[in-house]
C-alpha cells in the first residue's frame, strides 16, 4: 500500500509538471510575457535616453554624460545599445564583469551608452589592439559567415547540386541549429579574447613587425593599426609617454649603427 501511494503521488506531480510546463509553453502566456516585456524594456529605454546617471569612464572623477537633461542633443544621447541589449550572457559577462574584475577598477567596464561605447572600443583598441588577436578574427569571421548563410538560406537545399554532394543540408533542424551555432561560437571566442586581455595576457597578439634578415622593418598592414593605435592612446592619455612599438623592438645598437649611417 505504501508503494502505491507513492506511486499515486509520483503519478500527480509528473502530471502536475506537464500542465506547467504547457502553461509556460502556451501561446496565450507567450503573448503576455512579450507585452510586458516589450514594456519594460521600452520604459527603461526612453528613461535611459532622457536621464540617467554619469559615468566615470576614466576613473579621475569627472563624470561622463550624453542624455538629454543634460543638455545634449539627440544624436550624441546616451542610449543603450541594441547590441548590448540582446547580445549573450558570456559577452555581456566579459565586459560589464570580468574585464573590470581583471583591470581591478570598475570604472574600466564599458558604460551603457551609445558614446560611451565607442570610447570604451576605441580605447580597448589602443590599449591591446584587439583587432590582431586571433580569438577577434576568428568571432567576426563566424559572425560574418553566420550573416552569408542566412542570407543564402534559400539555397542550402542546393549546396549538394553547386559544391559537393554532403554540402546540403537533409534536415531542416541540422541546417537551423549550423545557421545559429556559427555566429554563436564567434562571440564566445571574442569574449575569450577579451578575457584574456582583462589579465594583461597579451602573448597571443600578432602585433609585432616583420623584419627581414637585416632587422630591416616590412611595412604591412599591422604597422598602420599600430600607429593608429599610438596615435589614439595619445590623444587618450595626454600625459603618458607612449613609446612606439617599432622603435621599442629594435636593438639599441641597431638604432645608433642607423643614426651614425
Amino acid at each position: 500500500m505504501y508503494f502505491n501511494t507513492g506511486r499515486i503521488h509520483i503519478n500527480q506531480l509528473s502530471n502536475h509538471s506537464r500542465d506547467f510546463m504547457g502553461y509556460l509553453s502556451s501561446a496565450r502566456l507567450n503573448h503576455s510575457m512579450m507585452i510586458h516585456t516589450l514594456l519594460t524594456a521600452t520604459s527603461v529605454f526612453i528613461i535611459a535616453f532622457i536621464d540617467a546617471c554619469p559615468a566615470d569612464i576614466d576613473g579621475i572623477r569627472e563624470p561622463f554624460s550624453r542624455f538629454l537633461l543634460y543638455e545634449n542633443n539627440i544624436i550624441s544621447g546616451a542610449i543603450i545599445p541594441t547590441s548590448a541589449a540582446i547580445a549573450p550572457v558570456r559577452s555581456a559577462t566579459t565586459i560589464f564583469l570580468i574585464y573590470p574584475i581583471g583591470q581591478a577598477n570598475f570604472s574600466d567596464g564599458m558604460p551603457l551608452g551609445i558614446s560611451c561605447t565607442f570610447n570604451f572600443m576605441i580605447v580597448f583598441q589602443a590599449e591591446y589592439n584587439i583587432l590582431m588577436h586571433p580569438f577577434h578574427m576568428l568571432g567576426v569571421a563566424r559572425v560574418f559567415d553566420g550573416s552569408l548563410f542566412s542570407a543564402t538560406y534559400d539555397a542550402h537545399g542546393c549546396f549538394g547540386l553547386l559544391i559537393f554532394q554532403y554540402a546540403s543540408f537533409n534536415k531542416s533542424r541540422s541546417l537551423h541549429f549550423f545557421l545559429a551555432a556559427r555566429p554563436v561560437l564567434g562571440i564566445w571566442f571574442t569574449a575569450l579574447g577579451i578575457s584574456t586581455m582583462a589579465f594583461n595576457l597579451n602573448c597571443f597578439n600578432f602585433n609585432q613587425s616583420v623584419l627581414d634578415s637585416q632587422c630591416r622593418v616590412i611595412n604591412t598592414w599591422a604597422d598602420i593599426i599600430n600607429r593608429a593605435n599610438l596615435s589614439m592612446k595619445v590623444m587618450h592619455e595626454r600625459n603618458a609617454n607612449n613609446f612606439p612599438l617599432d622603435l621599442a623592438a629594435i636593438e639599441p645598437h641597431l638604432q645608433m649603427d642607423k643614426i651614425l649611417t
